[in-house]
């Protein structure tokens, strides 16, 4: 009898262990945020760690895992953590006064908790202020349920970020004062007999004269040129390694975790197989080289068949240095640092203008944008510009215009450089519907007093665009700048409209938008709340050009149920009855829900809410996508 028992409790344990990968687990990390002295440049600074470290730790998870994270904010300054690419509950995206979420205050601690729904490689930040600059970032891994259908031996995280000796609040106040402040790149005497050699001296005079009467630089590739460029948090002398043996298939996760800066990455002597772009699986191709976007990730694949170190480049756009790392069959090795290449100058191209510019007034263009008669960008007309859509055959899907100069990475000729275009979605898209409607981006600004505007508005004057749930839109993005922009929406993924079939669309959570190009994306509003739109560079995000894009699902018996104290729960009641007798078209939305970047806002979140307009948003005016909420 005891045999037997025995024998049926071992086998009722072996069938429970077998079956135990079927329930969903726990993962679970504690985060401490705090300001710490580090010594990153040869200077001891004060900056932000989490768990005492730049970057903070790697977070790694499975599909279908239940998510819990404590996060300590021991800094005297309110904080948060956004959870990058990541599907969740609005009121889990971290966004302060989004979704009723008011931030982590000083001394507090603020539990994330959500499901795991995807695989792939992905990044945290702050979304407070610029704390993501001063050392608020880390990455994600989220492992296949089953494991991983790519095979490879050696698996790593290769983050970069751009570091910088003073705070990120003093560099926004210094572009306030000059957007050129640490622009230290640019044209002397001696490139202008270069050009006039090359080009002849007419032209080269002529292109001189435009520049200089629009009082603008050829040069200003990026606002900030003076950083020091990480890998890992580590910086080029300190030569972060990724180890092989020779013939081992090695996958490199890369994470853009930079505030600004964009790179031309590239691995001397090794192919790139590129396998993911956000995250998302990708039909494998392969490259030389890739343009990286800030907030964006590639995971690719490499295959080192000498028993050598080879050298992992990351060159930011104006050429002002390197972010240097290794790979090699042990530690101590270092690869040959590959030469600078030469920086190219952005063009009339790149601001949305004809090459032929001699007969133009240009006295009266005002300094980093192309502001005609006083005029901002936002005012002008723009009709020549055409979306890049898939029925638009006369189109050739490469990012950036003709003959501009920022899409010029001076790719070696014989070599492949990656483009969106050759992105197919690895499977097949479950959304082929064509967009019910299509909602124009432009993304504008004035350099002179660095104010950066979606729609030709910063955010705090701007109301949100309404979305009904299930809807599918396109959204083009019409650039009006000099400048890229990578624009990310939370909590959804896009499809590049980028001459792929429908079902072969790419998911992408951050799109490069060229300067002076257009570029459309199709979007399934199917997450309902509250999402944060903007462009990822730090200090355009800070200067304005941000949004609210709000799902709404009609029927509020659908909506998600949150969870509130008390007293929230009481006032939000008091809200959903004011609102039901309020007439909407009095209301100023310029009053608001101001977000966190606008420095002149006060919080006075507390503990109430944000108003939910997921439950309450009525129907929208399907003619137009830039509506206020109701």
């Amino acid at each position: 009898m005891i045999k037997q028992t025995a024998k049926m409790l071992a086998i009722m344990g072996l069938i429970l262990g077998l079956s135990a990968p079927a329930f969903a687990k726990t993962q679970e990390y504690s985060l401490v945020i705090d300001k710490e002295t580090v010594n990153i440049t040869g200077k001891p600074l004060k900056r932000i760690t989490i768990n005492g470290t730049i970057p903070g730790p790697t977070l790694e998870f499975t599909d279908g895992d239940e998510a819990v994270i404590h996060v300590t904010n021991k800094m005297k300054e309110d904080s948060s953590v956004h959870w990058h690419g990541l599907l969740l509950p609005g009121e889990m995206d971290g966004v302060p006064n989004f979704n009723g979420f008011p931030g982590i205050k000083p001394g507090e601690t603020f539990t994330y908790r959500f499901k795991i729904r995807q695989d792939g490689t992905y990044w945290y930040h702050a979304h407070s202020m610029a704390q993501e600059q001063d050392g608020h970032y880390g990455s994600i891994i989220i492992h296949p349920k089953g494991g991983d259908k790519i095979k490879t031996d050696r698996d790593y995280v290769v983050l970069l970020s751009d570091f910088h000796d003073d705070e990120g609040n003093t560099i926004m106040s210094n572009l306030k004062k000059s957007s050129e402040y640490y622009v230290y790149v640019r044209r002397t005497l001696g490139d202008f007999f270069s050009s006039a050699k090359k080009d002849g001296f007419g032209k080269a005079w002529e292109n001189a004269k435009m520049w200089g009467e629009m009082r603008m630089l050829p040069t200003d590739l990026a606002d900030i040129s003076n950083y020091t460029f990480l890998v890992n948090g580590k910086t080029s002398d300190q030569n972060w390694t990724g180890l092989f043996k020779p013939g081992e298939k090695v996958r490199l996760r890369f994470i853009n975790a930079s505030a600004m800066s964009f790179y031309d990455v590239r691995i001397p002597g090794l192919k790139m197989t590129v396998v993911a772009a956000d995250g998302q699986p990708v039909e494998p191709v392969k490259v030389d080289e890739f343009r990286f976007g800030v907030a964006e990730t590639y995971d690719v694949i490499v295959e080192p068949k000498e028993d050598k170190a080879y050298t992992i480049a990351a060159e930011p756009i104006d050429r002002t240095g390197f972010a240097l790392a290794t790979l090699a069959p042990q530690n101590g090795m270092r690869g040959e640092k590959p030469a600078q290449r030469p920086m190219s100058l952005l063009t009339m191209a790149d601001m949305g203008m004809d090459h032929d510019m001699s007969g133009m007034d240009h006295s009266s263009m005002g300094h980093g944008q192309m502001n005609h008669n006083g005029h901002d960008m936002d005012s002008m007309d723009h009709g020549s510009h055409t979306a890049n859509t898939t029925g638009s055959p006369a189109k050739d899907f490469v990012t950036g215009v003709p003959g501009s100069g920022w899409a010029n990475a001076n790719t070696p000729a014989g070599q492949k450089a990656l483009s969106y275009k050759d992105l197919r979605y690895a499977g097949i898209q479950k959304d082929q519907r064509m967009p019910e409607r299509e909602i124009t981006v432009r993304l504008g600004g004035n350099m002179e007093r660095y104010i950066w505007t979606l729609n030709g508005k910063k955010y705090e004057d701007s109301g949100p665009i309404n979305l009904s749930y299930g809807e599918r839109v396109r959204l083009t993005f019409i650039n009006d700048t000099m400048m890229a922009h990578p624009m990310h929406l939370h909590g959804m993924f896009v499809q590049l409209e980028n001459g792929q079939p429908m079902s072969k669309l790419p998911n992408k959570h951050t799109v490069i938008v060229a300067p002076g190009d257009t570029y459309s994306v199709l979007l399934t509003a199917d997450e309902a709340g509250e999402w944060a739109f903007h462009c990822h560079l730090l200090y355009h995000m800070m200067a304005g050009m941000m949004n609210k894009v709000v799902v709404a699902k009609l029927d509020t018996s659908q909506v998600p149920v949150k969870s509130y104290s008390p007293k929230a729960q009481k006032m939000m009641d008091h809200q959903k009855h004011s609102m039901e007798n309020m007439d909407h078209g009095a209301m100023d939305h310029s009053k608001m829900d101001h977000s966190q970047m606008n420095h002149d806002n006060h919080d006075m979140s507390g503990d109430m809410p944000t108003m939910d307009h997921s439950a309450y948003t009525k129907q929208q005016d399907t003619q137009g996508g830039h509506n206020h909420a109701h």
